[in-house]
């Protein structure tokens, strides 16, 4: 056997094994597998095929690496609002097999290494089902075992389908500090700032019209064919439920108005949170408050983000108690946190949405000069908004609200409420949603950068110029050291570190600086502390 035949061997025997992959994990019919096939063959010009032995040898490496389930470390509340049977199902994962194949067709001459990615994205699309497959296939699952079980139904389907890059995301590095959890994301590009928040993301050429619009479904211009979404009716309205493919969190997703709607957060808002806990209770949901700087990534098409994993925040204690005269069913929180939130808690859903929004509009009106908080601008343009966030407990509903201002000023031109410069070398980009409720995403220079570090301590070396910009951390880590050169000390060291300048940089983002002025701006609304 010739190189060349042996290379087109082994192309035929990689999609041999991804078809058969999919029947197992994608839903694809065998009535469908041939057919199947032959689509994918005609994409390389392929005619010769002789089917693979079927005595047990087909490559199967994908998914023997998936018969342990891992949940990108969920940590403790990785079940929350999930059954043992959910925890415990495995994840498939095409991966290794995607490989196989890529590798295979390069050698074979079908297309070169960097192209690897699209066809990728190709032929699983082709093996993917199609949304109304995915649809009645969710609906079957949530009419049998309810919203939660169709959820990670779907989850799974998106991972073996290679949308969400679940064995991309178990890399990346992730540790508890200082009550926050810091995790590096290897793959999520840095942005610096959000001035291209503003434009939502405009596609030039009007189709789709952002990058979250319903129309990516299978849209090969930006490799969404394995894109699947599941309807959601919120408010009457229809909106839809995608998972990330470079998810935060466990489960992380995002709910988006099937209109292209600018992003907003008014009353219906926080019906909108209640409805998809209500259908989803092991999920929570929540939003970026709606204006530049402060998160919002696709200002322009309304959407919110969640998943099932319980962040910080959510688990925060209370510093202080409130009742509401108007709705006695109803109790305000603030929580002890680096951030400014109050957490509004009742078992009757009208209440949520009356006090939160009493509260909503009572913020946005709100100034202190005494402490740079200007409601407005110069221009009259509004600089305040809260970011809610919801779910379900055992005391019923809680919906979390983070106060949120994007002024800015001669000292600080990028935000008075956003990360200070001495915490850029660490993080730059806006803080959203889920950043302020404890889960920080930090870029993944820092792998390379913090090694640098890490080497010049353990050598008792002087900091590196190559990363001079950590002054701030190299003194810190310095005197915490104290001269100790050992290396998991210094690792540890480290990563006190990162969580130690993420809740500073918490703090910045908290426009009331004490407790205090919390505690003020409730009682002033009429609210009486327990």
């Amino acid at each position: 056997m010739t190189a060349a035949t042996e290379n087109l061997a082994k192309v035929y025997a990689s999609i041999d094994a991804l078809v058969a992959f999919a029947e197992r994990n994608l839903g694809l019919d065998e009535r469908d597998a041939d057919w199947t096939r032959n689509n994918i063959f005609a994409l390389f010009g392929l005619d010769s095929y002789s089917p693979a032995p079927s005595d047990g040898t087909l490559p199967l490496s994908g998914e023997s690496a998936s018969s342990a389930p891992s949940d990108e470390g969920a940590g403790s509340e990785a079940d929350w609002g999930r059954d043992n049977a959910s925890a415990e199902a495995a994840f498939a994962y095409p991966d290794t097999l995607i490989a196989d194949f890529r590798a295979a067709a390069v050698a074979a001459g079908l297309f070169e290494p960097e192209e690897g990615p699209v066809y990728a994205d190709i032929i699983m699309g082709l093996l993917s089902g199609t949304p109304s497959s995915i649809e009645d296939s969710f609906e079957e699952e949530e009419e049998t075992d309810g919203g939660m079980e169709a959820m990670h139904w779907f989850y799974r389907y998106c991972v073996a389908n290679n949308y969400v890059k679940k064995a991309v995301l178990d890399k990346n590095p992730r540790f508890d500090s200082h009550g926050l959890v810091v995790t590096i994301n290897l793959a999520k590009p840095e942005f610096k700032n959000m001035k291209k928040a503003a434009a939502g993301n405009s596609v030039a050429g009007g189709y789709p019209k952002c990058t979250i619009c319903h129309e990516n479904e299978g849209f090969a211009g930006r490799n969404k064919r394995t894109l699947r979404t599941i309807p959601v009716t919120l408010g009457g309205e229809q909106w839809f439920w995608q998972f990330s493919p470079y998810g935060y969190f466990h489960q992380h997703g995002i709910c988006v108005n099937m209109e292209h709607t600018p992003m907003h957060v008014d009353r219906d808002t926080f019906g909108h949170l209640l409805d998809f806990v209500d259908r989803f209770p092991g999920y929570f949901l929540g939003c970026n408050a709606a204006l530049p700087r402060i998160g919002g990534s696709v200002l322009a098409h309304d959407h919110y983000q969640g998943g099932g994993e319980l962040l910080p925040m959510h688990k925060a204690a209370t510093w202080a108690s409130f009742t509401v005269p108007e709705y006695p069913d109803a109790t305000v929180e603030i929580l002890d946190w680096p951030g400014t939130a109050v957490r509004v808690v009742s078992k009757n859903r009208d209440s949520i949405v009356e006090v939160s929004d009493k509260i909503r509009l009572a913020w946005q009106q709100f100034d202190d000069a005494a402490s740079n908080i200007a409601s407005h601008d110069a221009d009259g343009n509004r600089q305040s908004a809260v970011s809610p966030s919801a779910i379900i407990t055992d005391r019923g509903y809680e919906m979390n609200l983070i106060f949120r201002n994007n002024a800015v000023s001669e000292e600080y031109p990028e935000g008075i409420f956003h990360a200070h410069p001495e915490f850029w070398p660490i993080k730059q980009e806006p803080v959203g949603l889920i950043e302020a409720q404890g889960l920080f995403i930090l870029p993944g220079r820092l792998v390379d950068q913090l090694g640098v570090i890490e080497d010049a301590l353990a050598a008792g070396e002087p900091l590196p110029e190559s990363v001079s910009e950590f002054s701030l951390e190299w003194d810190e880590l310095t005197a915490a050291l104290n001269g100790n050169r050992d290396r998991d000390a210094i690792h540890k060291a480290v990563q006190d570190e990162l969580g130690s300048v993420c809740e500073r940089i918490l703090g910045n983002t908290a426009v009331f600086k004490t407790k205090e002025q919390t505690r003020t701006f409730l009682a002033d609304l009429g609210f009486n502390e327990a």
